[in-house]
């Protein structure tokens, strides 16, 4: 009895140590997040993530200092119904917002444009924070807009989002039954009728971007745009917050051929923290909470222009229920693990969707939660030099190898 006794012990404090040095080797790398929306859900909340959130964001100015994040890359975003007249005076809104809180707090956050400014304000310990544009719509079909947004610090953007421009296809748009499949309102847009991918004023905007130095974001795009943008950019790209097709089959996830030209482009993939994306039956368990709670959410969505709003309500709502609903944290890990032993462990890395998504895999609970993958990567048994690389180096690569000398 003693002896099983001392072994529980020594057993549980070696789990101990190792907890203690994952947390040590995760607050020393540098982690960058390449996809966050706490932008959009301020304003719509009418809060300010420079305030304390926890129990109403993902995130908050503190919480991303206590989940040991180094770089966060601001999504900018709109819906399609954001078009001309609109979309670029809303992204501009959401930058402002953006400035406000930095202007506030400059000894906690600080906006980086260029890596040396990122490696600086990191040696800092601030905050460094990035503008990622989510939605090729908010340009107007202007590339001068595309040049203004750069000089205000976008330093990617996403060349479409779930609407197709009248340059590049989504890939909502490209893949029938995506729409229902996720619950959008409208059905897909018909473009039998035009050539899928990038156009010629497509391709103008990815050579207007490699020439200013902002990196062409992949994520959300149709398989025909990602092939003409592949073909078509001179830079590594970036795929912001998708995961892998072949382990959940959704139109927003990577099929092989497309990791492994990433890859071969020199460029990453950031793992999306979103239950759908991870797991191939969260669609179906979702839907069996829908239709449990139908007579609710219908009532909701008759008083209420947003079609997501409902959802969102519920979840909140039913807080207990909805958490079995999630997905496993070694689900996640599984995605990611596919791509290092698909294409090597310098091709991956995160962009977790928080304040973007009502789900994320189980113990994923906020910004606060990113040692946890830590921790599982070095469970996995993966090196201090490829969790280093997975945690943000492989981005840093990416954006000097785009930076305009």
């Amino acid at each position: 009895m003693k002896k099983l006794l001392l072994l529980c012990l020594t057993l549980g404090y070696c789990v101990f140590l190792q907890a203690q040095s994952s947390r040590k080797l995760h607050f020393k790398s540098i982690l960058v997040d390449t996809h966050n929306d706490i932008l959009t859900t301020a304003i719509d909340e009418k809060v300010s993530f420079d305030q304390h959130l926890k129990g109403k964001t993902h995130s908050d100015l503190d919480r991303f200092k206590e989940g040991g994040v180094d770089v966060e890359i601001f999504s900018v975003w709109s819906d399609g119904s954001y078009g001309p007249g609109k979309g670029f005076k809303h992204a501009n809104r959401q930058i402002d917002t953006l400035y406000a809180v930095i202007k506030r707090n400059p000894d906690k956050i600080a906006l980086v444009t260029t890596p040396a400014e990122l490696m600086k304000t990191v040696k800092q310990g601030k905050l460094a924070a990035m503008i990622g544009v989510e939605g090729g719509h908010m340009i107007e079909d202007r590339p001068d807009y595309l040049d203004s947004l750069f000089k205000r610090g976008t330093r990617y953007m996403t060349l479409t989002w779930n609407n197709s421009t009248s340059w590049a296809t989504s890939a909502m748009d490209e893949t029938p039954g995506s729409r229902l499949q996720f619950g959008a309102d409208s059905a897909a847009k018909d473009i039998k009728e035009r050539k899928k991918g990038l156009n010629d004023l497509g391709k103008q905007i990815v050579r207007r971007m490699n020439e200013l130095g902002m990196m062409v974001d992949l994520s959300h795009v149709g398989e025909q745009t990602f092939w003409d943008a592949i073909n078509t950019t001179t830079k590594p790209v970036i795929v912001s917050h998708s995961c892998v097709y072949s382990i959940c089959p959704v139109f927003r996830n990577l099929k092989d051929n497309q990791i492994k030209a990433v890859a071969k482009n020199g460029g990453v993939i950031h793992l999306n923290f979103f239950s759908g994306f991870v797991d191939s039956a969260f669609m179906t368990r979702n839907q069996a909470f829908a239709l449990k709670h139908k007579a609710e959410r219908d009532s909701i969505r008759s008083t209420v222009t947003d079609p997501y709003f409902a959802d969102n309500y519920l979840f909140q709502k039913y807080a207990d229920e909805v958490k079995s609903l999630r997905p496993p944290l070694s689900l996640l890990l599984d995605h990611l693990d596919y791509i290092v032993k698909l294409v090597g462990v310098d091709y991956v890395g995160l962009g977790s969707d928080f304040d973007g998504i009502n789900s994320a895999p189980q113990q994923l609970d906020d910004v606060t939660c990113f040692p946890l993958i830590t921790e599982e990567l070095v469970k996995r048994g993966y090196s201090k030099k490829a969790i280093r690389k997975i945690l943000g180096e492989n981005f840093i690569r990416v954006f000097k190898a785009n930076t305009v000398q």
